[in-house]
């Protein structure tokens, strides 16, 4: 005899409706940047209404910023990851090795862009700080001479702009080079 109970929906946590938000977030505010993105936008692709973005996210630059930070989050992880079991000489060019993984997910660097373009003060500020950060920490991990680690950021925008415009063959030797260390990040 077949079942004429409906079926029970599981409610989801404001954790995991947190996670949707930031997903249909990013997609958003890669595509139109900060100035251009729409919370409707977003609570559309994320299948909620758009009062509950802010039940979840007091304004749309506190949801820019969760976003930026999820999207960095994962790139600070990913190079952490890199230079386990590396030797000191071999740290940043570990990170480097990874860094096309990570700008490949086209959403992921776009966000990275779009938070270095913004021109609202408390999101450039913040995104500042985590840069300033992340710079550090790619220090730390690394061992690596301040020039170093100086060019190797710059390798990485090379990278992202290069990506971005789909011109992977400009950065292409950063990544297929001889191995000196200068690789991409």
């Amino acid at each position: 005899m077949a079942s004429t109970a409906p079926a029970l929906r599981t409610r989801q946590t404001a954790d995991e409706r947190r996670d949707q938000v930031v997903a249909a977030a990013i997609r958003e505010f890669a595509d139109n940047g900060y100035a251009g993105a729409s919370t409707a936008a977003i609570a559309k692709r994320a299948g909620i209404s758009q009062p509950y973005i802010y039940a979840l996210y007091p304004s749309k630059q506190d949801l820019f910023i969760a976003v930026h930070d999820h999207v960095i989050g994962i790139l600070r992880a990913r190079f952490a990851d890199a230079v386990r079991g590396a030797s000191p000489e071999e740290r940043l060019e570990s990170m480097g090795a990874i860094y096309p993984t990570l700008i490949a997910d086209r959403h992921h660097l776009l966000v990275q862009l779009q938070s270095y373009a913004t021109s609202d003060p408390v999101i450039r500020a913040h995104v500042a700080s985590c840069y300033r950060q992340l710079y550090d920490e790619v220090l730390r991990l690394s061992g690596a001479t301040p020039e170093a680690v100086s060019l190797f950021f710059a390798c990485g925008m090379l990278a992202n702009i290069t990506t971005a415009l789909d011109l992977q063959e400009i950065c292409g030797p950063l990544f297929d080079g001889d191995n000196t260390g200068s690789r991409a990040g």
